[in-house]
């Protein structure tokens, strides 16, 4: 396979069953439909974590999040486990991102020669109400997304529109002075994340009237596990909205913020063509986790359901198969082998022992590895460790402490059957535990990851002075205040 330079765009909070190329036939995304007409589109792709800073430091260091321990919003990625991109610099490639890291800080070590417009977490500290997990402290600003919902600009999709000038810009100026060896640019925007809001143009496409309602909202239909259970009741984002109408405002809006992600996409890509360079550049566009967007009235991330684990996970250019479609499941980690092997350069021994991720050139072409793809939670909200893997049509999922869930994703794609319980199916539930313990130790990890977390409060003054710190809903975009929300009780 040649070398080539390497286009990576990841999107924030997209979920996968809000694209045209999977399935959806109300919601307009061309730009990204023809991405996967021309290459391969992996339908069971995950998140490493369905939170925004392990998510992403998983994604830059091929490594799971309990590896790793970045756990949550409060224990940002700083360069301190080399990644894909460290690696890249060290053989001598140019590698440059472009928009939202959600790192601790520019001054970092983060894997890149340059940062241009970064995006990383407030303070250089993140979420640090999020750490107090003994008990989760309710989400005191959870109100704001029902506030915030319906036509307009917001600061995300300004910051959108910036890099995605910005990055056109590069391909211009900038990429003819990396000629010498390829390039890896990372290409980073942060809609469809909330707040809400569309611009005009896009929320216009999606009329209330059309919106598609969301599964499982029935109060029989709610899922009764009790880790899910707290998780509802902790970040309660759906009891701040009016009325059902309201909801589907919402709905439109983010189908709009879809479009107009679509339309930054086919900017980028445009330019790509037009500087003669989409015959010499791979381009892989992903997400960082997905948006549960009312199902079962969750509404963001935080469980292991399809639309908040699952991602979109395309790619395309030289060598790629066209029009091909993966069902195996793959994983975020598995870009890293991927961008080594796409500039031209081979895993080393030592990477190939330690990474859990694999080439999604090998996979795409067939070369499926025997492994065991894993999904791990340990954030906000969350009262205990989640874990979920997949083993064929069985998704499997572990709360430490908790009885686990079991979905059979063949015959029920929308997870609506909980199959744990039902004594006929205890032999695959025993395989999957065995599986997912010969990956990681439930245990062991929910144990560190608390006590990292409390560990990080102490550092940070004490619970008293965590909850003074405030509670904001989402990383405020370079030169925006937070939207701070006092914590008045633990």
């Amino acid at each position: 396979m040649k070398p080539t330079n390497l286009l990576i765009i990841m999107s924030d909070e997209h979920n996968r069953r809000v694209l045209g190329c999977h399935g959806n036939d109300l919601v307009k995304t061309p730009n990204v439909d023809a991405l996967a007409a021309r290459g391969t589109r992996f339908t069971d792709a995950y998140t490493n974590c369905p939170i925004c800073v392990p998510a992403r430091a998983s994604f830059a260091t091929g490594r799971y999040v309990h590896q790793i321990r970045n756990w949550d919003n409060g224990h940002p990625y700083a360069g301190q486990v080399p990644g894909w991109g460290h690696r890249l610099m060290a053989e001598g490639h140019r590698v440059t991102s472009i928009g939202k890291l959600h790192y601790r800080d520019t001054d970092d070590p983060n894997g890149f020669d340059e940062e241009i417009m970064p995006m990383h977490v407030l303070n250089g500290v993140g979420d640090a109400v999020g750490l107090m997990r003994s008990p989760p402290l309710e989400r005191p600003n959870a109100r704001l997304l029902a506030a915030e919902v319906g036509r307009g600009e917001s600061t995300y999709t300004e910051y959108d529109r910036g890099i995605t000038a910005e990055t056109c810009r590069w391909l211009s100026e900038e990429a003819p002075n990396y000629s010498d060896k390829p390039w890896v640019l990372f290409v980073s925007l942060v809609c469809p994340h909330f707040p809400l809001k569309a611009p005009d143009e896009f929320y216009d496409m999606y009329p209330h009237e059309d919106m598609p309602w969301s599964i499982q909202r029935e109060p029989d239909a709610q899922p009764r596990h009790p880790v899910l259970q707290a998780i509802r009741r902790i970040q309660n984002y759906d009891d701040y909205f009016r009325d059902d109408d309201h909801r589907r405002e919402a709905i439109a809006a983010y189908y709009g913020m879809v479009s107009f992600l679509d339309d930054n996409i086919g900017q980028v890509l445009t330019a790509l063509a037009a500087n003669g360079l989409s015959e010499s550049t791979r381009v892989i566009y992903t997400s960082d986790h997905g948006d549960n967007l009312g199902a079962r009235t969750f509404w963001g991330k935080a469980v292991m359901y399809e639309e908040s684990a699952g991602v979109p996970l395309i790619m395309a250019g030289p060598d790629v198969p066209e029009g091909h479609v993966v069902s195996d499941p793959v994983t975020l980690v598995d870009v890293y082998p991927t961008a080594i092997e796409s500039v031209g350069k081979e895993l080393t021994d030592e990477e190939r022992s330690e990474l859990p991720g694999h080439s999604l050139f090998d996979i795409a072409t067939g070369s499926v590895p025997e492994r065991t793809p894993l999904v791990e939670y340990h954030a906000a909200t969350s009262i205990t460790g989640c874990f979920m893997i997949r083993v064929g049509k069985w998704k499997y999922v572990h709360y430490e402490g908790y009885p686990p869930q079991l979905f059979d994703l063949d015959a029920d794609p929308f997870e609506a059957t909980d199959l744990a319980d039902d004594p006929s199916y205890a032999d695959v539930v025993a395989d999957c535990d065995r599986r997912l313990r010969a990956v990681v130790d439930p245990a062991a990890a929910n144990e560190q990851a608390f006590a990292d977390q409390q560990a990080k409060i102490e550092s940070l003054g004490g619970l008293e002075a965590v909850m003074t710190r405030g509670n904001y809903p989402y990383t405020p975009a370079p030169g925006e205040a937070p939207k701070l929300a006092e914590v008045t009780s633990a």
